[in-house]
C-alpha cells in the first residue's frame, strides 16, 4: 500500500497536518525538498504524494526549491504515481501570469493586469493601466512580495529609484489595477479533494497580513487600510452560498488542482475580482475551532482514503 509522501519546504506549514496524519494513524513520510537529487533511472516509491511546494520559497533560501519540485513531480506522474496537486498545480503556485490566464478561461474575473520586466517597463505599464490607484506585486509571489499601492505616477518612480524596490524572483512585476472594496476585508475559499470546504472572511484594515497560517506574518493582498474591527482577522462564514464556488470548482478540476484556498474581493458594486490562488494553502486555527471546522483534518483524511484505494 505504500505511504503518504508530503513534498514541502517549510515544515512550520507542514507540521499541523503531520499531527492530523499521527492522529489518524496514517504512514507517511516528508520530503523536504530545499535541496536533493532525482535518479531518473530509478522508479518511485509506492504511495500517494501531495505536493505543498509554495511560491516564496526563495524567502527561507530554499531558491531552488520549486525547481527541484518539479523535476521530483515530472518523476512520480512519469511513473504513474497518484499525485495530488502536481506539475499543473505547481506551474499556477509559482506564477500568478498562469493563474490568472486558466481562471479567465473559465470565466472567472480578475483584476486588470500588466506583466513587466524592466523599472522603464514597470513605468511604462502603469501609465498603459490608466487607473489613478494601482498596485505592483512580485509574479511568483507568496507573502505579499512586492505589494505596494500608489496613487500617483510620481509615487511609483521614486519608489523604484530607491533600495526598497526588489525585483521579483523570477524578474516579472505585475502591475495591477486597485480594486477597493466597500468593507476592508477579503474572502478566501477552501477546497479539498477538490470540493468546497469552507469560506473565510479575512480582515484587510491592518494592511497586507492575510496568511493564515498560525506561523504566518505576512500575506497576499491589495486591499485599503481602514479602521480597526472589534471582529476578529480570520472568521468562517457560515453558509457560504455563491454561484463563484462553481466556476472554482471547474477551475480546479481542468487544472488538476486538488487542495487550495482561493481569494477573492468584492469592489463597491459587489462584482468578485478573484487574485489569488494557493496550492499549498494553510488555515487559521482560532477561526476553525470557533466553526468546528478542521482543513488539515479533511486533507489527512483525504489522503488517507487515498492511500487505502491503492491497497
Amino acid at each position: 500500500m505504500g505511504k503518504i509522501y508530503i513534498i514541502h519546504e517549510n515544515s512550520e506549514w507542514t507540521v499541523h497536518l503531520t499531527k492530523r496524519l499521527e492522529e489518524l494513524g496514517l504512514p507517511y513520510e516528508e520530503w523536504f525538498l530545499n535541496e536533493g537529487m532525482v535518479d531518473l533511472s530509478e522508479a518511485p516509491p509506492e504511495g500517494v504524494f501531495y505536493n505543498r511546494m509554495s511560491a516564496s520559497s526563495h524567502t527561507r533560501n530554499h531558491r531552488y526549491a520549486p525547481e527541484l519540485t518539479e523535476a521530483v513531480l515530472a518523476w512520480l506522474e512519469r511513473h504513474g504515481r497518484k499525485v495530488f496537486n502536481g506539475s499543473r498545480a505547481l506551474r499556477l503556485e509559482v506564477s500568478k501570469v498562469n493563474q490568472y490566464m486558466a481562471l479567465n478561461v473559465h470565466g472567472i474575473r480578475t483584476p486588470k493586469t500588466i506583466a513587466a520586466v524592466g523599472k522603464k517597463q514597470i513605468v511604462a505599464a502603469a501609465k498603459k493601466l490608466g487607473s489613478p490607484s494601482f498596485i505592483t506585486k512580485h509574479n511568483r509571489a507568496g507573502k505579499g512580495l512586492g505589494v505596494q499601492l500608489f496613487h500617483s505616477m510620481e509615487a511609483l518612480q521614486e519608489y523604484l529609484q530607491s533600495p526598497l524596490f526588489e525585483d521579483s524572483v523570477d524578474g516579472i512585476t505585475l502591475v495591477q489595477e486597485y480594486i477597493q472594496a466597500p468593507e476592508p476585508y477579503i474572502t478566501r475559499c477552501e477546497f479539498v479533494g477538490g470540493k468546497f470546504l469552507y469560506a473565510v472572511r479575512v480582515d484587510t484594515s491592518e494592511g497586507f497580513e492575510l496568511c493564515p497560517a498560525d506561523a504566518c506574518q505576512i500575506g497576499d493582498l491589495f486591499c485599503p487600510v481602514g479602521e480597526t474591527t472589534a471582529r476578529p482577522k480570520f472568521e468562517i462564514i457560515e453558509g457560504f452560498d455563491d454561484p463563484i464556488i462553481g466556476k472554482y470548482t471547474q477551475f480546479l478540476k481542468a487544472n488538476h488542482i486538488h487542495i487550495a484556498g482561493i481569494e477573492f474581493i468584492r469592489n463597491k458594486e459587489g462584482e468578485i475580482f478573484t487574485y489569488d490562488v494557493n496550492t499549498n494553502t494553510n488555515y487559521n486555527s482560532d477561526a476553525e475551532a470557533r466553526a468546528g471546522k478542521f482543513g488539515m483534518l479533511e486533507i489527512a483524511k483525504f489522503l488517507g482514503a487515498e492511500l487505502q484505494k491503492l491497497s
